[in-house]
């Protein structure tokens, strides 16, 4: 089993407030032709595969649940954050996994609960199945709390987890102020 880097994707992994202020729907990006890699997140992901972690995109996307977008929709701008990411960096996603459950929205089936929902820790669960993924010695990068208390309610060390841009509440966790930082803090602890 290996170790994986778990990610969130919206401004974490993919420019998301930005190129979405101006459209109907600010914060829910599910335009192909709007994502962008946040600064660094390319270089950072090339230098994570090659010390040997597996990536891994777990991310919310209640915005099906609330009829504002599709399934097809979301994945399609997955498909187009690999190609990006591939294209920039060189390298490939080794999993997406996204949520499209939100108890609050309108459309069936998606307007439940679900424990792929962050702060839920569905989807790490499950990807560790699915890409033999040692949960104890990953990684989450994310910029807000759920994506922290997904990752420990998986199973990552509190130690294992970094939050980009909004204060931590998390106390024992990491801060950094974007991909780059985040990435050499995890290959200094590698390194060890």
């Amino acid at each position: 089993m290996r170790p994986a880097v778990f990610l969130d994707r919206d401004d974490t992994l993919i420019v998301n407030r930005a190129q979405t202020a101006h459209t109907s729907h600010p914060g829910d990006l599910f335009d192909p032709a709007l994502v962008q890699l946040t600064p660094g997140a390319g270089a950072a992901c090339r230098d994570l595969k090659a010390a040997g972690f597996a990536l891994v995109v777990v991310t919310n996307q209640g915005a099906v649940a609330r009829g504002e977008c599709t399934v097809a929709q979301v994945e399609a701008t997955n498909s187009r954050m690999r190609e990006v990411l591939l294209g920039v960096s060189g390298v490939d996603l080794d999993g997406v996994y996204y949520c499209p459950y939100h108890p609050g929205g309108g459309i069936a089936p998606w307007n439940i609960e679900h424990a792929w929902r962050k702060p839920a820790p569905g989807m790490f669960l499950a990807a560790a199945k699915d890409l033999a993924i040692d949960l104890a010695r990953s990684w989450m990068i994310g910029d807000a709390e759920r994506d922290i208390a997904a990752a420990i309610a998986a199973g990552l060390p509190l130690a294992h987890t970094i939050l980009l841009a909004e204060p931590s509440l998390v106390r024992g966790g990491h801060k950094a102020a974007g991909m780059s930082e985040a990435a050499a803090t995890i290959l200094a602890y590698a390194a060890r």
